[in-house]
């Protein structure tokens, strides 16, 4: 309640709960109530070190390094600390939470504060760029995990405060006190977290080898992420995004099947939504849930569809009619980026438009796929909860879109969607027509094929962007492409060692960072873990 009576206070200082102009000012105080009420325990498991490595320059390898072997964990425990001056441990496999360490004097007297470095990486490069000097147009230099402890008196357990994300952990010394003193680290385990329980669904015993290890892999960026929401990334940006949300909500599904996280969700963002009615689109939770400053339409449209889904998957006719009024909200905001022609035209409003980290993408084509896509998912809305009368014109919206969208963006003698006044090839551009009904599936197939040999075609940045792509293939009967370029993309993250699915991945650049700086790029994102969701869905696809 506390928590509650300070973020409502946080709020009327930011103007958010303005009743004047506000539809939804008599209902927020209820839904964060909802949302806190679903709001999970973390599971916690104690998790030991498995490794001493060293960072090793190699070529053949991921973003040109790798970590070998160096000893065990045991050959650190009690040795002084002075001897050995930085240490690097790997836990074996992809973790979040807090790091637990014990120090022992072994020589002398501490007469000085003693201070140590801990650097936590994902990968090993995360470990070997040097940091400094860091550049103007990177994000916050707050976002690398490393830690300077100053410790006053040893012989103590210490807990680092800061949650870590990571695989690997350096320790070194950062000055070293006089009088001949020495200490050991003779104790060390990391407490991990997640709100995920059991897997609820498994993959059958005769599913190929490669398939098995995407699926895994998949499920656990998904475990990650799932903490108290569903995390974008639990190294980087720790907050809850509605298009992460989708699609971490599809992979939850076909896996750990925990729907109460998804209404967690979906309360959240219906209780912090904007006074004028359209829904933020990243929200952070500390140190009380509030939204940030931005709105994307295409994530607001979205949200109508995880409503959507989770009144399929749950049969909860309660949170969707109690939420009903929010998807109208979004679906009337969207529209009034349509222009008299029935096409979507960005400058008719302020807003963030992403569809994809590419820099470069003219989001015409897409934005107009995407409200399409979610104006017809609402419509479904609509019909099953009795809702039909309340939004009649829907129908219409839905065909003025269709013709609107075909006349300025699909090129039928060249088969293609050029999107925006360059008249830009792009494959999500094309995958987004797709889904949303403007292109048949014929039509579609033949606009991606024709894509993918096109010279100068935009090719997805992200497995954001890719999730859509295989979903349109999927749809527009390309299977064994659609396996084919799972295989290839996904399949290629787990043959370069990921344990986690990241952020950002480009088969032809290692180095490609939207941030201007890999060791920025988040080695487990939310937005690439739905081969599992594939995977499952699209058996008779993906599992022979």
């Amino acid at each position: 309640m506390k928590a509650i009576i300070s973020l409502l206070f946080f709020l009327a200082l930011a103007g958010n709960l303005s009743a004047e102009g506000d539809p939804f000012s008599n209902d927020r105080n209820r839904w964060m109530r909802k949302a806190e009420e679903a709001k999970p325990v973390l599971n916690k498991q104690e998790c030991l070190p498995v490794a001493l490595v060293r960072a090793v320059e190699d070529s053949s390898e991921f973003q040109g390094w790798r970590y070998e072997e160096t000893g065990k964990p045991s050959d650190l425990y009690g040795q002084g600390f002075k001897s050995i001056g930085t240490v690097t441990l790997d836990f074996g496999r992809h973790l979040v939470g807090h790091l637990s360490f014990h120090t022992k004097t072994t020589a002398g007297c501490l007469d000085s504060p003693l201070r140590l470095k801990f650097t936590f990486g994902e990968r090993p490069i995360d470990l070997v760029l040097p940091y400094e000097p860091w550049e103007k147009d990177r994000l916050g230099r707050g976002w690398m995990q490393d830690e300077i402890l100053v410790l006053d008196h040893l012989d103590d357990w210490v807990t680092i405060p800061r949650r870590m994300a990571f695989r690997y952990v350096r320790i070194e010394m950062d000055g070293w006190p006089g009088g001949g003193y020495d200490f050991a680290i003779d104790s060390l385990f990391f407490t991990a977290q997640s709100s995920a329980g059991a897997l609820k669904k498994i993959l059958p015993e005769s599913c190929p080898p490669l398939m098995r290890s995407i699926f895994e892999v998949g499920v656990e960026t998904l475990r990650e992420c799932m903490q108290t929401v569903y995390e974008d990334g639990p190294k980087r940006d720790r907050r809850l995004w509605i298009g992460d949300m989708y699609l971490q909500a599809l992979a939850n599904r076909y896996s750990f099947q925990d729907p109460a996280l998804t209404r967690r969700g979906l309360y959240l963002f219906a209780a912090l939504s904007w006074k004028n009615g359209t829904l933020p689109a990243s929200i952070i939770e500390t140190p009380v849930p509030h939204p940030q400053p931005n709105h994307i339409p295409q994530y607001a449209q979205i949200w109508n569809v995880i409503l959507l889904d989770y009144l399929k998957e749950t049969g909860d006719r309660e949170t969707a009619l109690d939420l009903w009024k929010v998807a109208k909200e979004q679906i009337r905001a969207g529209l009034t980026f349509v222009d008299e022609n029935g096409v979507y035209d960005t400058s008719r409003g302020q807003a963030w438009h992403f569809i994809d980290h590419r820099e470069g993408l003219d989001v015409h084509a897409s934005s107009q796929g995407i409200l399409l896509f979610a104006l017809r998912k609402t419509w479904e809305l609509a019909r099953l909860l009795g809702k039909e009368e309340e939004v009649a014109d829907y129908p219409a919206l839905i065909r003025r879109l269709e013709k609107g969208g075909r006349k300025a963006w699909y090129n039928r003698k060249r088969g293609l969607v050029e999107s925006g006044p360059s008249r830009q090839v792009s494959l999500i551009a094309q995958a987004w027509m797709v889904l949303s009904g403007i292109l048949t599936p014929e039509e579609g197939a033949k606009a991606i094929r024709t894509a993918f040999g096109t010279e100068d075609c935009v090719m997805p940045g992200s497995p954001y962007a890719t999730h859509y792509l295989i979903e349109a293939m999927l749809l527009s009967g390309m299977k064994e492409e659609a396996k084919a370029y799972l295989t290839d993309y996904w399949g290629g993250m787990v043959r370069k060692g990921f344990d986690t699915f990241p952020e950002a991945y480009d088969p032809a650049d290692e180095l490609f960072s939207p941030y201007h700086f890999v060791p920025l790029n988040s080695n487990c994102h939310a937005w690439s873990c739905t081969p599992v969701y594939f995977i499952q869905a699209y058996p008779d696809v993906f599992l022979r």
